[in-house]
């Protein structure tokens, strides 16, 4: 088979997608996750934490509700209608960690989901996480005992 009869092949098989709509749909739900986001932040501010801690507290809870979300398998649902518009930097990452942990549940704690855990776009969360807790720790440290 020729590279153009395969060609012409997959264009009978395959029905053309509706770039528009789905554009449409990516910045759309895109731009209702960085609503949220904002949303969540405005509300921190409002309950009295700092512009760095709402930007922290912004961060760590739409990465807990997007892990959550992909858990009951609802953020995979929304995924396949927004398409792009899910890979908002923060909730694309912690979708990456959870879904090939989830994925391998079945075969336990330790060698199934704590494993998966660390693949794909894992190791970047985990780290920065881990090295986050520990420079605070270290820096709790320095300004509370000096």
């Amino acid at each position: 088979m020729t590279n153009e009869e395969y060609q012409a092949l997959v264009k009978t098989a395959v029905p053309p997608s509706p770039k528009g709509k789905n554009v449409l749909k990516a910045f759309l739900i895109g731009g209702l996750i960085c609503t949220l986001g904002q949303a969540l932040k405005e509300a921190y501010l409002l309950w009295g934490a700092s512009e760095e801690t709402a930007g922290t507290l912004t961060s760590l809870s739409l990465i807990v509700l997007t892990a959550v979300l992909t858990g009951f398998g609802v953020f995979d649902k929304l995924a396949r209608h927004a398409g792009a518009g899910t890979i908002v930097p923060i909730t694309g990452f912690a979708n990456a960690v959870v879904s090939p942990a989830m994925e391998f549940k079945s075969e336990g704690h330790v060698l199934g989901t704590a494993a998966q855990m660390f693949s794909i776009a894992g190791p970047v969360i985990v780290y920065g996480t881990a090295a986050a807790a520990v420079y605070g720790v270290i820096h709790y440290l320095i300004v509370m005992g000096g």
